[in-house]
């Protein structure tokens, strides 16, 4: 994880005596230390990937039967495309996505944070550079003659000085505090790169799972409707029939129960769906008021082929993860610094100027004046504080690096719990279909059956409460699918090495097998 720079004894020539090392200009060692460019304390170097080859505990099935449609299988030679939402065939889900990228305040937010770290990291840099100060100080004076003496060598008590200067400062970063301290901003301002790629990733998958299910609900909402339609319509033909005496009055009875029941369950879906109508609004236009455009659950289009990538290289797609890792990076560099504050701090000061008490002879030969300063600060006592921040640097390693773990497992835990629902979503949905297909069957059957005398009215309610129900849960195995399928993209990092600004990821190797859903 960490390695500790070497030393200079471990930089020392095989064979060279130590105390020929000690001899010589001190200053020319400390110039060698920083063209050297060695920094105290560990140098970052990446976790090791996972070392897991499976998501799941047991093998799953590598194909996913979509209830009479064409097989969903998963490949781990396919990649992520940057702009995933594509893949479900809705040209107004692009839209809304593409929309919500441009108009969300979260991305703003999320840009402004990595602008921030960025104009972080070149001040910073900036101390790499002497400071140079230009100061030009003109005065009006009096000198008390009586016990003073005088200022200027004429003796004039009153006087006009003018004095211009030129200032130069510069601390030599030799054992490299500063570029520990570059190194740990660099690394933030990563952190927020990756914290904008997550913001973008989950707003658009947000905007699709809120759209699919918007499309499911109102279809539910709909089903809902026609099924309150059918059965006000049977209750009113009951009651005709009851009135000249074909029917009972249980039958009545019982039809205005399900009407009732049928209608009780429509209004928590028109809350559910207004609810996801404003959480959709509020994504794309940041205006719940706003109308959207209808998308219907038809035009949504299961993709056949879905990627699955390896673990190992989960971590490197992740933003989370690399924000986790980059985090990481910081608190170590943030180790290097405290321990540079151990050791002496260098610092070279440098003045010229001239001093008149006209402007115009501010430098001439006689009234310039320079210095030139080098100094060295060792702090011998402070009560412990220094060593005291050096162990809670190296503390909040240990931190980072746990939750740079933890991190890592719920990543890993995230994509398993989606192939998972994946699974049971083909199966819920395959059970759906037959479902759905037998209450039809039994239903026509039993109106066959009233028809011809052979069944009474309350076996033709059930079998129509039957094909209802069976209905709705068909529209919510649907999408419920198409949910899960698009939250397995956001899992695996939502694809955006593949936009226009790439990071630098492994390279894929080209006989890399499709991998089964395990």
């Amino acid at each position: 994880m960490i390695r500790p720079c070497r030393n200079a004894d471990e930089q020392r020539p095989h064979g060279a005596p130590k105390s020929r090392r000690c001899r010589g200009n001190r200053w020319g060692l400390v110039l060698l230390a920083s063209l050297a460019g060695c920094a105290v304390g560990p140098d970052f170097k990446p976790p090791a990937p996972p070392e897991v080859q499976h998501y799941t505990r047991e093998p799953l099935p590598a194909q996913a039967p979509a209830g009479g449609a064409a097989p969903q299988i998963f490949d781990s030679a396919l990649d992520v495309p940057a702009r995933w939402w594509t893949v479900f065939g809705s040209q107004r889900l692009d839209e809304l996505v593409e929309q919500a990228l441009v108009a969300n305040p979260t991305i703003a937010s999320a840009e402004a944070a990595l602008k921030i770290a960025q104009e972080n990291v070149v001040a910073q840099r900036g101390f790499f550079y002497p400071t140079v100060q230009a100061q030009y100080s003109p005065s009006r004076q009096r000198n008390a003659v009586g016990t003073i003496a005088p200022t200027l060598a004429s003796n004039v008590p009153v006087y006009s000085l003018y004095t211009a200067q030129l200032s130069i400062s510069y601390a030599p970063d030799v054992f490299g505090l500063n570029r520990r301290q570059v190194e740990s901003l660099v690394a933030q301002e990563e952190q927020e790169r990756d914290q904008l790629r997550a913001a973008r990733v989950t707003l658009a998958n947000n905007v699709v799972a809120a759209a699919m299910q918007r499309a499911m609900l109102k279809a539910q909402v709909q089903a809902t409707q026609s099924i309150i339609a059918a059965e006000a319509d049977a209750l009113s033909r009951l009651k005709k029939q009851f009135e000249t005496g074909y029917a009972g009055r249980l039958d009545v009875a019982a039809q205005e129960a399900a009407l009732a029941q049928a209608e009780s369950s429509l209004p928590p879906l028109q809350r559910q769906l207004e609810q996801t109508r404003d959480l959709l609004s509020a994504l794309v236009r940041n205006d719940p008021s706003q109308a959207l455009p209808e998308i219907g659950l038809d035009e949504f289009t299961l993709p056949q082929a879905l990627p699955l990538s390896l673990p190992s290289r989960l971590v490197e797609q992740r933003p989370d993860v690399r924000a986790a890792m980059e985090q990481l990076h910081a608190a170590t560099a943030q180790f290097g610094v405290a321990t540079a504050d151990l050791l002496p701090q260098l610092a070279i000061n440098a003045t010229y100027g001239g001093v008149s008490t006209s402007p115009g002879d501010m430098f001439r030969p006689d009234n310039i004046f320079w210095s030139l300063v080098g100094s060295a600060t060792q702090t011998l006592f402070d009560g412990g504080t220094l060593l005291a921040r050096r162990r809670a640097a190296e503390a909040g390693v240990g931190q980072a690096l746990a939750q740079y773990k933890t991190t890592v497992v719920e990543a890993l835990q995230n994509v398993a719990d989606t192939l998972y629902a994946l699974d049971t979503d083909s199966r819920a949905l395959q059970a759906a279909v037959r479902g759905e297909d037998a209450a039809r069957i039994s239903l026509d059957l039993t109106r066959k059956q009233v028809e011809t005398g052979y069944a009474n009215y309350l076996a033709l309610l059930s079998a129509e409460q039957t094909y209802q129900q069976a209905v709705l849960v068909l529209l919510q195995a649907r999408g419920t699918w198409l949910g899960d399928t698009a939250a397995l993209f956001q899992a695996l990092g939502g694809g955006w090495w593949n936009s226009a600004d790439p990071p630098t990821l492994q390279a894929r190797p080209a006989d890399e097998q499709p991998l089964s859903v395990r």
